[in-house]
């Protein structure tokens, strides 16, 4: 149709034949000048060929420098047009070169770049340099553009500022600013372009503080800065959430009457929400004149980070146009700010909306709702939607995928999808060792970081974490010493805080208490409250309430109002029965207004997640639940079961009820739920916030025995398979 639709150009039938002083001004030129669309380019080539004009190399480049650089270009049919060319000259060799390194392959701009100096009987000039390098930047080719710099210095031309330009930019691209920063000081006269370079790569690669001292050294030098200058230092203010020095450089900007475009306008809109300041982004916000999707966005993505989700919804209803982005930013805003329930809910929003088609960062944080949650309905419909639209599974959504299967309890699906994968990166090792190490298979998870090490991808701070808490799940002392050594001395890796926490719960939980203590005394860091909150968990194990209140002390110092520090020692003096100091410990919470967490377990049937608090009645159906715990309760006293009253104690958990407490522990509560309202073939699953007491530890596991039924419940540190009257931790938690 755009053949019919096109108007023929009125080309000369008797064309001018070309000389020597002709030829640069031959009326076929004008007309490749007027084209506004490819098919009447294709008929000046045509014309060309009948007249043998194109053969002229002069007048071959004309046509072939339109194919590749106007608006309408079309790189396939110029390939097709420069192969034509008997002796391309230099000028058309660089316009191919030109056109592949500003398109979707790169590559072949390098592959052309070797054909020319092979084929051609002409030498890379200084427009050569600058195309090719850009190529090279585009796939990250750092051999390659290493190899390009010394044909620049070979060919004299190192001082060329453009081709400098180009190489500072591919250093910075492939990661290496040492030797963008020496390229850099080896110009001459540098240019605006030059110090934007720098500035603009170093920011973007997390170099914030020497962005600023560059641009500095820019104002020391007099050269003026533009608004590419001002974006590139406005992003390094963000890197390092310098509100101060933002809105310097937004009233330097004003000073020096930068011109401000749309970029920079929400450049600084980006940097005030980054830095926290909302009340700066919003006067700014209300000034743009001209706003984009990119605008709304920030502002949305301000609100939500920052929990204003009024605010955030507000934007996203009256912003023009919702893409996938702005449902994407109050998705994350919830996720990240622990609000799951209301992630999920934004998530199915969009489904039913079908405004836009949810993306790799959609599903990413849409999977990570699920495992804070342990719902795993809507993880498995992710997984299946994944599968129908042929979405290739990256490292992030392989990553999400296993973290979200072994948060919901499905720990064999989590290595389903672990080696249904070719490429892992650290990541993906690190969450399959991490879901390894929380269902409690300590060994598997060390036998997998084995074969991670056999790959050669270097663990990280926090794959070295989860090896740790492996051993501490799996009582594994002499290899989490090991691998606590090898941190530093195999793998050069510093340990932090969370490290030494590991050490003292993997020495604690094994009864090494008095190693445990020493192992603190020795560290070469403040201890904090996490490695003293582990001291004092081991004392709760192992019943030390002398060592336990000298730990729960340290606590206390550190973070005075750490309720979880009073329960801790209440349980140590409840195991011990010092029942004076159980009630002295309460008397003090009472009078300085402590409270505890309260206990809550969930579980998740037919996509609806029920939740129930201890003692709760407020459940439509509370009638038939307690009526089946009644019943539980029963059969538990045919087979022996005893309550451990010590619990009532312990924990002061479900709120200090009588007797009959034990039975209205939250977890118990969902236990029958599950038995009425979960199919018999079906895992019960279930998610608590806190610790999962002794005394539910014990009916779980006879109520897996007596009905038959597996349960896998999912506590604040670790995961309990019930099933036959065993746990999976073998009684070690």
């Amino acid at each position: 149709m755009e053949t019919l639709s096109t108007p023929l150009l009125s080309l000369p039938r008797n064309p001018t034949p070309l000389t020597v002083n002709n030829d640069h001004d031959h009326p076929v030129f004008s007309h490749i000048n007027q084209c506004t669309n490819l098919n009447q380019l294709k008929q000046i080539h045509a014309h060309m060929l009948r007249t043998g004009l194109f053969f002229n190399t002069y007048s071959a480049s004309k046509l072939f420098a339109a194919t590749v650089l106007s608006p309408f270009s079309s790189l396939e049919y110029a390939r097709k047009v420069f192969d034509q060319i008997p002796k391309p000259n230099l000028y058309t060799w660089n316009t191919l070169i030109r056109g592949y390194a500003s398109s979707p392959e790169p590559l072949q701009g390098i592959l052309v770049f070797l054909r020319m100096v092979h084929e051609s009987p002409y030498y890379p000039n200084k427009f050569t340099f600058p195309f090719v390098i850009k190529a090279a930047a585009e796939i990250f080719g750092l051999c390659v553009g290493q190899a390009l710099h010394g044909m620049v210095i070979k060919a004299s031309l190192g001082a060329d500022v453009f081709i400098s330009n180009s190489l500072i930019h591919l250093y910075l691209s492939c990661g290496d600013s040492d030797s963008a920063y020496r390229v850099f000081m080896m110009i001459g006269e540098k240019d605006v372009v030059s110090w934007n370079s720098m500035i603009t790569g170093l920011a973007q690669r997390g170099c914030a503080e020497k962005a600023l001292e560059l641009f500095r050294k820019m104002e020391a030098e007099n050269v003026k800065p533009n608004d590419v200058t001002m974006v590139g230092v406005l992003s390094a203010c963000t890197k390092k959430l310098d509100l101060e020095f933002g809105r310097w450089v937004c009233s330097y900007i004003e000073k020096n009457r930068i011109s401000v475009n749309l970029t920079l306008s929400n450049a600084m809109l980006y940097m005030y929400t980054k830095c926290g300041s909302l009340e700066d982004a919003k006067r700014l916000f209300d000034m743009m004149e001209e706003k984009d999707i990119v605008t709304w966005t920030t502002m949305l993505d301000g609100y939500a980070k920052l929990g204003e989700y009024e605010a955030a919804r507000r934007v996203l209803d009256i912003m023009p146009r919702q893409d996938i982005a702005a449902w994407n930013a109050l998705i994350s805003g919830y996720e990240q700010n622990e609000k799951p329930k209301e992630a999920l809910s934004i998530y199915h929003e969009l489904q039913q909306s079908k405004i836009a088609k949810p993306d790799e960062i959609t599903l990413v944080s849409t999977l990570s709702a699920c495992a804070q949650l342990g719902v795993m309905e809507v993880g498995r419909c992710i997984h299946a939607y994944i599968k129908e639209e042929g979405i290739k599974l990256n490292c992030h959504l392989t990553t999400s995928l296993i973290d979200m299967y072994s948060k919901c309890g499905d720990i064999k699906k989590a290595l389903e999808v672990f080696y249904s994968v070719e490429r892992r990166d650290v990541f993906v090792w690190s969450a399959m060792i991490a879901g390894l190490s929380m269902h409690g298979n300590g060994r598997a998870a060390i036998d997998l970081f084995s074969r991670m090490q056999e790959t050669k991808i270097k663990p990280t701070s926090v794959t070295f974490t989860n090896v740790l808490c492996a051993c501490s799940h799996a009582g594994l002392v002499k290899e989490g010493k090991t691998f606590f050594i090898q941190m530093d001395q195999v793998y050069g890796i510093t340990p932090e805080v969370q490290h030494y926490s590991c050490m003292v719960d993997i020495l604690g939980r094994a009864g090494l208490l008095e190693e445990a203590v020493e192992f603190i005394e020795k560290m070469p860091i403040a201890p904090s409250d996490t490695v003293w909150g582990a001291l004092l968990g081991a004392c709760q194990i192992h019943g030390n309430f002398e060592l336990a209140e000298k730990a729960c002390s340290n606590l206390l110092e550190l973070d005075p109002g750490n309720h979880g520090a009073y329960v801790l020692l209440s349980n140590v003096y409840a195991k011990t029965r010092k029942w004076d100091g159980v009630s002295r410990l309460r008397k003090h919470m009472r009078m300085t207004g402590l409270k505890k967490e309260q206990g809550c377990s969930a579980i998740e049937v037919n996509g609806v997640i029920h939740e129930f608090l201890a003692g709760d009645n407020c459940h439509p159906l509370s009638k038939e639940i307690y009526s089946k715990l009644e019943e539980i309760v029963l059969r538990l006293k045919t087979v022996g079961y005893v309550r451990n009253k010590s619990h009532l104690l312990q924990l002061i958990e479900e709120d200090e009820m009588q007797d009959h407490a034990l039975n209205l522990h939250s977890e118990k509560l969902a236990i029958a739920f599950g038995l009425l309202y979960t199919e018999a073939s079906q895992p019960i699953r279930i998610v608590k916030n806190l610790r999962v007491c002794g005394d539910c530890h014990s009916v779980a596991k006879l109520v897996s025995r007596l009905y038959n039924r597996e349960i896998i419940l999912r506590d604040r540190y670790r995961f309990h398979h019930f099933s036959e009257g065993h746990c999976s931790c073998k009684d070690y938690w």
